[in-house]
């Protein structure tokens, strides 16, 4: 016998403190929205977001109307060897539509670029928008207090008819201005407002998942402001504790390092008391603080992939989300129409065709940096975006289905065998990571949760159960 000095009780309180940690917010089997979409609360309607998609699909259908001409207006890899005549493109969607020897001739970026259309399709006419913020900061400007407060209210009883409609996206929010700069008294009282007209709207109900997003944070005092007003608002309502949650904006060079140089992010989370859910980088007035000058401020700037990652790093294991910024360039083509007005030349039409397409091309590149970045969500402030969100998301999935299947099957595998023979089977890290492409493949709408099964080998069950570690001590049991 060897001799010891630790008691049982001392063993026993060790490692009853390794088994105490818990995750700031536990998201675990949570969708996480592959975007949050951003309008001003003036225009916010219960049906909005039905609006946006019917926008998203005609610019689809003017700019690129068949898969093989979005493919190449989004610059999807393999799309210039696709049929550039409308005719050729049509025939071959409808040879790999039908399948068996009709398709022996498709090319895997012709299957590709026709599976990721036809998913971006069916998403703008069935669910165009994941997530939406009411917006009263930027998209909204600085207004009245009685012209805010008649929007607040309105946008609330608005909440409140696409409640009853159904018409509202999975996830909802607003934004209020930043509790600063003399801004504070203002953003509360939009706040307010707001909640105070939609719970009379709705019979004392919010809709699921509702976020508050605070943008321009400096110091965790303003975290902790609101989250002291959404208690408030709770109890004065009748609403359940904690119900409201909030989203943090990182967006000054204060949210990334304190003043003493430490990482300021898990204060502001702190501050919050288990309220938040998410942090939101804002490349703008993050870069415009750090004195970069407009024309170099965008989304693959070094000071923005610093910024990025200190926030994955400090939030790690946290189970907050994190989402990437919007673009500096949207979809939008010079020239218009006026109603009753002569049409658009040739000439203008094709301009108008080319702005969108390389906006188009941008936002596909920095949606595809974003997520191979580990970034599963951004900003999308123009409908004429989301076409291209979608396409970028499937596109990322759908890419490396097969080599990660093949891994995982591997892994599954070598993991049971090694249990059975009772060793350790040291790469259950991978394993999960190689189960959470997966799950972030059907959370986003790449692929159905059978389709992963097909392809895995994995039941839905197992899928579901979302542990590598548990799917191995199933299969070796």
């Amino acid at each position: 016998m060897f001799q010891t000095s630790l008691s049982s009780e001392a063993l026993r309180g060790a490692l009853s403190r390794l088994r105490s940690g818990r995750s700031v917010f536990d998201h675990t089997g949570a969708r996480q929205p592959v975007h949050t979409v951003y309008g001003g609360a003036h225009l916010f309607k219960a049906d909005t977001a039905r609006k946006l998609g019917a926008v998203a699909l005609r610019a689809v259908e003017e700019h690129a109307p068949d898969f093989a001409a979005f493919a190449r207006a989004i610059g999807l890899p393999g799309a210039e060897g696709l049929p550039e005549g409308r005719a050729d493109a049509l025939a071959l969607a409808a040879a790999i539509e039908a399948g068996g020897g009709a398709a022996e001739g498709a090319s895997g970026a012709a299957r590709l670029a026709h599976a990721v259309h036809a998913r971006v399709l069916d998403k703008l006419r069935r669910e165009p928008v994941e997530d939406l913020r009411i917006d009263f900061e930027d998209g909204y400007g600085v207004r009245p207090g009685n012209e805010e407060d008649a929007h607040a209210a309105a946008a609330a009883r608005e909440v409140a008819l696409g409640m009853a409609a159904r018409s509202l996206p999975p996830f909802l929010g607003i934004r209020i201005k930043p509790l600063g700069d003399g801004c504070a008294e203002r953003s509360l009282r939009t706040l307010d407002v707001f909640f105070s007209a939609l719970v009379a709207a709705s019979g004392g109900a919010l809709p699921p998942a509702f976020a508050v997003t605070l943008p321009k944070v400096v110091a965790p005092e303003q975290v902790a402001a609101l989250a002291d007003a959404l208690d408030a608002l709770e109890g004065a309502l009748r609403l359940p504790a904690g119900s409201i949650r909030i989203e943090l904006m990182v967006e000054t060079p204060a949210s990334i390092l304190g003043p003493r140089g430490e990482i300021a992010l898990p204060g502001l989370v702190e501050a919050a008391r288990g309220r938040c859910v998410a942090a939101h980088f804002g490349a703008y007035d993050y870069t415009a603080s750090c004195e970069i000058t407009a024309a170099h401020q965008h989304l693959a700037h070094p000071a923005c992939d610093f910024a990025r990652h200190v926030m994955q790093v400090a939030l790690a294991g946290s189970g907050l989300w994190l989402s990437d910024g919007a673009s500096n360039l949207l979809p939008v083509g010079p020239h218009r129409a006026r109603p009753g007005g002569a049409p658009l030349t040739p000439q203008q039409s094709e301009e108008n065709r080319r702005a969108v397409v390389g906006a188009w091309r941008l936002k596909y590149g920095q949606v595809r940096r974003a997520l191979e970045g580990g970034y599963y969500q951004g900003w999308d402030l123009h409908p004429a975006e989301l076409p291209v969100r979608y396409a970028a998301t499937y596109a990322f999935f759908l890419e490396g289905v097969d080599a990660a299947a093949a891994r995982l099957r591997s892994f599954v595998e070598r993991a049971a065998q090694a249990t059975v023979a009772g060793t350790v089977f040291d790469d259950a890290a991978t394993g999960q990571g190689l189960l959470g492409f997966f799950l972030r493949a059907i959370g986003a709408g790449a692929m159905t949760e059978g389709e992963a099964a097909e392809r895995t080998g994995l039941t839905p069950d197992e899928l579901r159960g979302r542990s590598f570690q548990a799917i191995v001590a199933r299969r070796s049991a």
